[in-house]
């Protein structure tokens, strides 16, 4: 799947299962503080690799 914006397009992280877990946990904390549901999207800059090289 390729979401696009003007400047970013969603990072693949099917191999990072660290990095996804991680994100599940923030989401978590911050549903307990905020208390609504929140869902993070990871991303990159357009013309960047997810790694941060470009």
């Amino acid at each position: 799947m390729k979401i696009e914006t003007n400047a970013y397009q969603i990072a693949p992280l099917t191999e990072q299962t660290q990095v996804v877990d991680i994100i599940q946990e923030a989401e978590s904390k911050l549903a307990r503080m905020t208390g609504s549901e929140i869902t993070l999207i990871a991303y990159s800059k357009k013309g960047e690799e997810p790694n941060g090289e470009a």
